[in-house]
């Protein structure tokens, strides 16, 4: 049985500069977790130390054993998966190979599978699971650069998921998204938890993270203010003065 994430007392430093102070935060298998504030709250810094990608202290755990001293693709051998904000998808391969470039390994033996032109049947059928899990196997042959900005969305959440993983970490997965798409993404993503893994989920959608997120976590200056169930965070008066606004404005997130 997967124990999750568990992150504590996680503090980065740039200098002078606290990005994050004593952050801790635990996203268990099957839920989905967000971590939401304003801009320079520290949201993708706390995601860059836990998938090893900035210096930092505290402890970080997954699954039981301690991860913190590990490089990034060790975290991510361990379970440890994330997207990026900015995406990346390789326009000119399909959807599909889009994500073969993530489930299968690296070095030589890719290497020789890509010359030969044999790839792992285990490889397919991880990518195969992937993208039915967000819904995309009608386009499973599309070019990437020709999805929908919705769809390329879902690649990389797909993608992230693709090989295995304990927590999946998404960073602003509905950004640029209408509302439309990200009901559909709100969909996906408790599909993907309800199928075992943790979730934590930054984003600005206020509609989507108070919706699907069976715990949220709010970051001001660094600095965690809240934790606990969404509704709570809607009326936590630290919660609408740093970030929801007025109570007023509040109620149209």
């Amino acid at each position: 049985m997967s124990d999750g994430l568990r992150a504590r007392e996680l503090t980065v430093r740039y200098g002078g500069l606290v990005a994050n102070s004593e952050v801790s935060v635990d996203v268990r298998p099957g839920e989905i977790v967000g971590l939401i504030g304003p801009n320079g709250a520290g949201k993708t810094t706390f995601v860059d130390a836990l998938t090893g990608f900035t210096p930092m202290t505290g402890e970080i755990e997954l699954d039981g054993m301690r991860i913190h001293g590990l490089p990034p693709h060790e975290r991510r051998a361990a379970g440890l998966s994330r997207t990026w904000q900015s995406g990346e998808l390789f326009g000119n391969l399909s959807t599909t190979e889009n994500l073969l470039v993530a489930a299968r390994g690296a070095g030589w033996t890719a290497l020789a599978r890509d010359v030969f032109g044999r790839r792992r049947r285990t490889g397919r059928d991880v990518v195969d699971t992937a993208l039915e899990m967000v819904g995309l196997t009608d386009v499973a042959d599309t070019l990437a650069r020709d999805l929908s900005l919705g769809q390329q969305k879902l690649v990389g959440v797909a993608r992230a998921a693709a090989g295995g993983c304990t927590v999946l970490l998404l960073d602003e997965p509905a950004a640029g998204l209408d509302s439309m798409e990200s009901r559909a993404l709100a969909l996906r993503l408790r599909a993907i938890a309800d199928a075992g893994p943790g979730i934590l989920l930054i984003d600005h959608d206020m509609s989507l993270v108070l919706n699907v997120c069976d715990r949220v976590t709010v970051l001001e200056f660094g600095t965690q203010i809240f934790t606990g169930d969404p509704a709570a965070a809607r009326t936590d008066p630290r919660v609408v003065a740093a970030y929801l606004g007025t109570p007023t404005e509040a109620g149209h997130v």
